[in-house]
């Protein structure tokens, strides 16, 4: 059984960089660029979604670190 290799945010935005080129381009048919659009859209939940949570694991590290200089000061 293969694991499917989740992608990164980088390759995601990539990826979201590739379909924003094909739709400006005049010859992409219609098909084409719905399905392309729908990609793009699920790519765009995914990122936001991978950064809300990048901001979630720093703000949960900076409180961390401020408790431990809030320790050291009050020895």
């Amino acid at each position: 059984m293969s694991k499917k290799k989740e992608k990164t945010l980088k390759e995601r935005l990539r990826r979201l960089e590739e379909i924003a080129d094909e739709l400006d381009r005049d010859d992409t048919e219609l098909e084409t660029s719905v399905a392309l659009f729908e990609e793009g859209v699920a790519l765009a939940r995914e990122c936001g979604k991978a950064l809300d949570e990048a901001e979630l694991k720093i703000v949960e590290l900076k409180g961390r670190l401020d408790e431990t200089f809030e320790e050291k000061e009050e020895e």
